[in-house]
């Protein structure tokens, strides 16, 4: 065992048992750099990450690579989603360097931290144009010693580059409606007709750009945002990528027609679909969408939950095959002659048609992924028996391994995706788990100060503090508990981590840092303020912020939300597909958003109504008029002793109303 076995990344432990002497992050392994003169391989990967076990098996796990990197070499290995910032500062070195990136990042760096010589995945022999790992390492070591001067160079230029980099987007005024529209003519132009989705191949699940679009139909009546969506989300749910089975979506599409995922599942997309089916069903009454929304909200709550009532990271893309061989897929794929074997000859046909299971394969080795291809009338009642027994039957194959941590920041978005697919299916369990998942945040995660810790594992907290996104999506998420719920302690709490916000995070002119400033100082503070496969913390922060002023009427809060977007009034028009989050809060803002009190019961009918309101980014309240908790229910009263509902909007309120008709009509939205 290596000094990775104290740890508690389900990454980090992965490799415990390697021959490379591998170091976690920290002062002590660039002080031990330091006394042997050696530069420092940093490593970074994550636990679903298919390539990155590839290449720990062909390198890291070679005794004699492990021996020629103990060497000569201080071994560091980071799990890029406990330490995303490690992860951002070193990303954008290799993506400035070779004009790419990804995972597994392999990066060499001086004592000082400072990076010199960059790559991904290396193959243990040279192919496909790319050096073997042990040639990359032994060209460093020849640098190192031969051309220290050198070394010493690039890397001084690097980080000077990186230095030059911080971006003022704060003062850049706000969004208006030129720049959403804008948006929406780049997205257009972008979209696949054929296929749907935006770009090519891989394809990725635009989820916060679908935020956008319901969001600016719901403001401007645009149909084709609104087509954008619903035919986006149905070729998804459609397609390879969503587990026809069982529920819940895959990573990514390696095509760009929806027919091949990477078959690793990850909490945070799955939380983020399940909002989005969510909010389209509100939006058009889909049952589809409904079926997916909760069968995705089922998914997490079966497959991720933890024991302490978080949720868990990722489900692995590998699993055993049926010759015990690790591979891709294992689990999820299926040939005509499997179908027979559980399904008999006459259903298997059916299930073959119905699933696009064809005898030459959509996968690999004759195998297919499991999609709906045909849009005409189906025997439900047929395929809903046929679905059950295949699951049974996928039950027993070995499963994909399971990254146990949780992660602040993905757990908020889940407790919004579950609370409001909750309330809004009529689902209590869903909002008792989302209830869970908070007080766990609370207990675990937040310390007597809300100052976040990342991630916690078996009831343990990690040692690593939170960043921006983890803030703002947890602050997201208990302010999507308390419109559910009516529980203002789910304010309150928003609030404590939204104040760190605005003191530890917040620059000059209002731009946002994803580290807090009392937080490890990296080579340089880590910013970023576009969306990757989770929104961005700037964005998360500033949508968070705007919420939370809108049920409280905080200044600062209102402010520091609008200087945080004016990155959205930068970027917005020139890259939309990478700042979907921040176009979906800038919507929120051009619309109030509305502040809705419901004077009446949690959970009546005229709460629901307000929940299932269309406008963009409208907040909830709902309960009694006496207490504090809400300071929109202040001075509030039923009308008449019946439940009553007061609508406002930059700063003027239409009469207040008792009849969920009215409500409904009033948060339709601006186009409708």
């Amino acid at each position: 065992m290596n000094r990775l076995a104290g740890t508690t990344s389900p990454y980090l432990l992965q490799h415990a048992e390697n021959p490379v002497d591998w170091w976690p992050w920290g002062p002590d392994a660039f002080e031990e750099a330091r006394r042997r003169d050696v530069p420092v391989l940093l490593s970074v990967g994550y636990s679903a990450c298919h390539w990155c076990h590839v290449m720990a098996h062909e390198s890291f796990e070679d005794e004699a690579v492990a021996a020629y990197l103990n060497e000569h070499f201080v071994p560091v290995k980071v799990d890029r989603e406990e330490r995303p910032d490690v992860d951002a500062v070193y990303m954008e070195a290799v993506q400035a360097a070779t004009g790419q990136g990804g995972w597994p990042m392999t990066v060499f760096l001086t004592a000082d931290a400072e990076p010199f010589y960059f790559g991904t995945y290396f193959p243990p022999e040279s192919r496909h144009g790319l050096p073997s790992f042990r040639q990359v390492l032994e060209g460093v070591v020849a640098a190192w010693t031969d051309r220290r001067d050198e070394v010493g160079e690039v890397a001084g230029r690097i980080v000077h580059d990186l230095s030059q980099r911080s971006l003022a987007h704060g003062g850049e005024g706000l969004p208006a409606e030129s720049e959403l529209a804008q948006a929406l003519l780049g997205l257009t132009r972008e979209y696949d007709e054929k296929n749907r989705g935006f770009g090519g191949a891989p394809k990725f699940p635009p989820s916060m750009v679908i935020e956008f679009l319901l969001r600016h139909h719901a403001r401007t009546g645009a149909d084709g945002a609104l087509q954008m969506a619903a035919d986006t989300c149905e070729a998804m749910a459609r397609g390879g990528m969503y587990d026809q089975l069982g529920g819940g979506f895959a990573r990514y599409s390696v095509d760009r027609e929806w027919v091949v995922p990477h078959f690793e599942k990850m909490l945070y997309d799955n939380a983020l679909l399940c909002r989005v089916y969510a909010h389209l069903w509100r939006s058009t009454g889909s049952e589809l969408a409904r079926r997916v929304a909760l069968e995705t909200a089922d998914f997490m709550v079966r497959e991720l939950r933890t024991a302490e009532g978080g949720f868990a990271s990722a489900l692995d893309a590998d699993s055993e095959d049926a010759q015990g061989k690790h591979v891709e897929g294992a689990y999820y794929v299926w040939t005509p002659a499997q179908l027979r074997e559980v399904l008999g000859e006459d259903d298997a046909a059916f299930a073959a048609e119905h699933f696009g299971v064809t005898e030459e394969g959509t996968f690999e080795e004759g195998s297919s992924v499991l999609q709906l291809p045909l849009t005409g009338p189906v025997d439900e009642a047929r395929a809903a028996d046929v679905r059950a027994r295949l699951l049974a039957a996928r039950e027993l194959r070995p499963r994909p391994g399971r990254d146990d941590k949780v992660v602040a920041a993905w757990n908020g978005l889940a407790v919004a995706a579950l609370a409001e697919a909750g309330a809004y299916f009529d689902r209590p369990d869903l909002v008792e788990r989302a209830t869970e998942a908070a007080d766990l945040l609370v207990r675990l995660h937040m310390g007597p100060v809300a100052r976040l810790v990342r991630t916690s594992k078996d009831g343990r907290a990690g040692e690593h503090a939170g960043v921006l996104e983890d803030y703002g999506d947890v602050a997201e998420g208990f302010l999507a508990l308390a419109a559910v719920t009516g529980e203002g302690v789910w304010l309150e709490f928003a609030g404590f981590l939204l104040d760190i916000v605005l003191e530890h995070f917040t620059g000059e002119g209002g731009q946002l840092y994803d580290t807090a400033a009392d937080a490890e100082k990296l080579i340089r503070r880590p910013q970023d303020p576009t969306d990757s496969a989770t929104p961005a913390g700037w964005t998360a922060a500033a949508g968070a912020l705007l919420s939370y002023a809108a049920y409280t009427g905080s200044e600062p809060h209102r402010t520091a939300a609008e200087q945080a977007l004016g990155v959205v009034k930068a970027l917005g028009p020139k890259a939309p597909r990478f700042i979907g989050w921040g176009l979906a809060v800038a919507e929120a803002l051009l619309d109030g958003p509305r502040e809705v009190a419901v004077a009446g019961p949690v959970g009546g009918e005229l709460h629901r109504t307000a929940l299932l309101g269309r406008a963009p980014g409208a907040v909830v309240a709902a309960g009694e008029t006496s207490g504090s908790e809400f300071p929109l229910l202040a001075g509030r009263p039923m009308l008449g002793g019946a439940p009553t509902a007061y609508v406002c909007r930059h700063f003027v309120c239409a009469a207040p109303t008792t009849d969920p008709e009215v409500l409904a009509e009033a948060l339709r939205g601006g186009g409708s």
